[in-house]
């Protein structure tokens, strides 16, 4: 499972990946800082202080949305997965399994509703983990087993489906419960870390193609060949 978490992460910097990396970061980027605006915006616009003190407050609270941005990079980065994830798995089944059966695409309308309502369900375990700072370990437990099962759940079932019916494709993630869920950790890992956590989506994608692939291939539900060295 490493092996295929370092091979996804090295595929996004090839030739293939670029254009989808950058719209993916860019957006990404964009969603959060009008998070943050609106967020900021709101908390002014409710709450009356002495000018000084309110500035000092909006000048601390950016500071705190930005830190707690760490929180909230789960799930804007599975909104993107909703909208880029057929682009990527396409790309790295083309080139790692190219005699496989290739993916069906989802519908624009399917994958945008898939991308929502990801997002909403993250949104919701991030948000409870944050409100958790307060109780030390806590919320580091909250938000890495939160989003270890989300995330896990979610990537694997969303590349499964482009092979499979949505029952087939939670069958076989509820028949390899600890795989799924030991590489939504590892994608939650890297959600956690400033910066690199913006590749999430493109990453998590990767690797879970990898991982369905080999889940798929134990399972004999489908004609796969083998990985290329």
């Amino acid at each position: 499972m490493l092996a295929a978490a370092i091979q996804a992460f090295r595929e996004l910097f090839t030739p293939p990946f670029r254009a989808v990396l950058w719209k993916c970061v860019g957006f990404t980027i964009g969603l959060l800082a009008l998070l943050i605006i609106v967020l900021e915006g709101l908390f002014s616009h409710f709450v009356e202080w002495p000018h000084w003190i309110e500035t000092t407050i909006e000048w601390l609270g950016g500071l705190a949305l930005v830190v707690g941005s760490i929180f909230l990079i789960p799930p804007v980065t599975s909104l993107m997965a909703g909208l880029y994830l057929d682009d990527i798995a396409g790309q790295v089944e083309r080139i790692y399994y190219p005699g496989d059966p290739p993916g069906k695409e989802m519908p624009a309308l399917a994958a945008i509703g898939a991308g929502l309502k990801f997002f909403l369900v993250v949104l919701v375990v991030n948000l409870a983990a944050l409100f958790l700072l307060l109780v030390p370990g806590v919320n580091l437990i909250a938000f890495y087993a939160g989003n270890g099962y989300l995330l896990g759940r979610e990537y694997f079932e969303m590349v499964a489906m482009r092979h499979l019916s949505p029952e087939e494709a939670r069958r076989l993630r509820k028949a390899n419960l600890t795989t799924v869920f030991l590489a939504g950790l590892i994608i939650a890992g890297l959600a956690s870390v400033p910066i690199v956590n913006l590749l999430t989506p493109l990453f998590a994608t990767a690797f879970m193609v990898h991982v369905y692939k080999s889940l798929a291939r134990r399972a004999g539900l489908s004609r796969l060949s083998p990985r290329p060295a």
